[in-house]
């Protein structure tokens, strides 16, 4: 299936969603401000009961701005923003493209050397930091050169620290009332930035096809790169989001901000369709269910989105709390795969249906989804998003599309498509193709109704005597058995050529290994070839941002014990 060719997956779209969005003509920016204009004294941001209004957050973007501009920042300049979700940061995000600068989000939890690469790939000479991390930055190496750090202090955006410490646990408060005492040394305190007024109302906008963001990601496959995604992409993603949740209505929906925003699925679920839609961000650090939980009394989530582990988590804590979940009504997962179990346990509990979607950081980031609607496909990703095409391509040559049904690698058309990797027109080459198409390095198949099934990514499938063998595959057989809680799969590289099927599992509690239990249950679903040489029990496996466990990492700790 192509961009010229019908789209069949459409007759099973939400009724009401259109099958093709108009596309932006106007910047974030320009988005914000009306949101800013039309919401006026309506809250925009919530954190542990802290309101900000939309008036508020524009006085705020435009006295950031006129900071910045002060320290030099020009359009085109890249500018670091190093924070976990909290309202200076999404203060600092539109700030930034207020001048016409580019936003470089990074993990907090980043270490100095994990920061080099990017820092000296983007060269942004501005850093917006977290003050407990700021530190971290002294760390870079002298030739990653950074003019001013501007840092933030979290407990400034609190209620009070009293009420603070009602939820803290004792260390972590006391280095927090520490915290108060001042800025990392040598850094701008974010309180400076903002005290130079607000910046003309005159100074020029980006425009619509200006470079908004730089998403670092591994792609496909390999070192971390800088994904470009400009104004008209993540300003499409949101349109394309505001279509599928047809319904979801202005200045009334409720966005629970679990999900970190310096990750692409929170930038764009929360900076720009939270905005865009007027909504009310009610923004939290990091997950924590308790909190959740302690939210919903005061601001019911209606905008719920996240991972299957924190739904799961969710569920059985309002459960246990005898705490409502029915206001929430939007639920989107995605990162990994989504268990019947927890969906069914979820709608046991929540307002709505719960539907698993489909994107990466270079879509902006979401490309398919199920539909709001009975048509939705548990275990699928589902269709693409109005405006968005999707073929199947041989996973040798992308230019020739295989048969219907036959597993391939999926390559996507749209708006959202990004433009390319920050300095690196080779690795761009090798995933935008002629036409606009990105190839996703997913393998799928795809049914006569265009609903959409992950087999497993291309550069991890294991080759053992000739045969393909689908980590994912493997994964889920192992997950059915009562003693596994987890499953990570990967190759061991053998001296003959090839590769071993090897299982690290993490158990269950009160648990034991038995390997040959655990190969016998999967001889019961899986052809000789798939079923794992060596099973290994792990603790802490190394997962993502998300909670999607890593084959690469896990493979990294494993091996050397075999």
């Amino acid at each position: 299936m192509s961009n010229t060719e019908p789209r069949p997956w459409t007759a099973n779209y939400q009724p009401g969603v259109p099958t093709e969005i108009e596309l932006p003509t106007e910047s974030l920016v320009e988005m914000l401000e009306r949101s800013v204009a039309e919401a006026g004294d309506r809250p925009a941001m919530e954190f542990f009961g802290r309101r900000t209004s939309y008036t508020e957050l524009g006085e705020q973007v435009d006295q950031a701005a006129e900071g910045l501009r002060r320290l030099g920042v020009r359009p085109g300049d890249r500018v670091a923003l190093i924070l976990p979700n909290c309202p200076q940061h999404v203060v600092a995000f539109y700030a930034i493209l207020r001048l016409g600068a580019v936003v470089v989000e990074h993990n907090p939890l980043y270490t100095a050397r994990e920061l080099r690469h990017q820092f000296e790939d983007h060269q942004a000479r501005i850093v917006i930091a977290w003050d407990k991390v700021a530190a971290s930055l002294a760390g870079l190496p002298a030739d990653v050169e950074i003019d001013h750090v501007v840092s933030v202090n979290l407990l400034e955006a609190f209620p009070a620290l009293k009420r603070l410490a009602l939820r803290l646990p004792v260390p972590r408060l006391r280095q927090s009332r520490a915290a108060l005492s001042g800025p990392a040394p040598g850094t701008i305190p974010w309180k400076r930035l903002l005290g130079h007024g607000r910046i003309d109302p005159a100074h020029p906008r980006p425009a619509v096809g200006d470079l908004a963001a730089i998403q670092y990601t591994s792609g496909t496959t390999g070192r971390p790169k800088g994904a470009m995604l400009s104004h008209l992409n993540l300003y499409a993603n949101a349109l394309q989001g505001e279509a599928w949740m047809h319904g979801a209505e202005y200045r009334k929906e409720v966005f629970y901000a679990i999900l970190p925003m310096f990750h692409a699925f929170g930038m764009t679920l929360y900076l720009t369709f939270g905005i865009r839609k007027q909504g009310l961000l009610v923004l939290f650090p990091k997950f924590d269910a308790d909190l959740v939980l302690d939210a919903m009394k005061k601001s019911p989530a209606t905008v719920y989105c996240a991972v299957p582990p924190i739904y799961e988590r969710t569920a059985m804590a309002a459960k246990e709390r005898g705490i409502s979940l029915r206001s929430c009504r939007f639920c989107i997962s995605g990162a990994m795969n989504l268990p019947s179990h927890v969906v069914e346990l979820w709608e046991s509990v929540s307002g709505g249906l719960l539907v698993e979607g489909y994107g990466m950081t270079e879509s902006s980031p979401v490309a398919l989804g199920n539909p709001f609607h009975p048509t939705r496909r548990t275990g699928t990703i589902g269709v693409p998003f109005p405006s968005t095409s999707m073929k199947v391509a041989d996973l040798l040559d992308p230019a020739v599309e295989v048969p219907q049904g036959e597993p391939g690698e999926l390559l996507i058309a749209g708006p959202q498509v990004f433009q390319g990797y920050w300095n690196n027109p080779d690795e761009t080459a090798k995933v935008l193709l002629p036409g606009g198409w990105l190839r996703t390095g997913d393998i799928v198949t795809v049914d006569t109704d265009g609903f959409t099934t992950i087999v497993d990514r291309a550069k991890e499938l294991i080759i053992t005597g000739g045969f393909n063998v689908s980590p994912s595959e493997v994964e889920s057989v192992l997950r059915l058995h009562d003693t596994v809680s987890d499953a990570t799969v990967f190759g061991k590289p053998l001296d003959r050529g090839g590769e071993m099927v090897v299982a690290a599992v993490e158990l269950r509690p009160g648990s034991a290994l038995d390997e040959e239990a655990l190969r016998a249950h999967c001889r019961e679903h899986l052809a000789a070839y798939k079923v794992p040489r060596r099973i290994v029990a792990i603790q802490d496996t190394p997962r993502s941002l998300l909670g999607k466990p890593l084959r690469k990492q896990t493979r990294e700790r494993v091996l050397p014990t075999l």
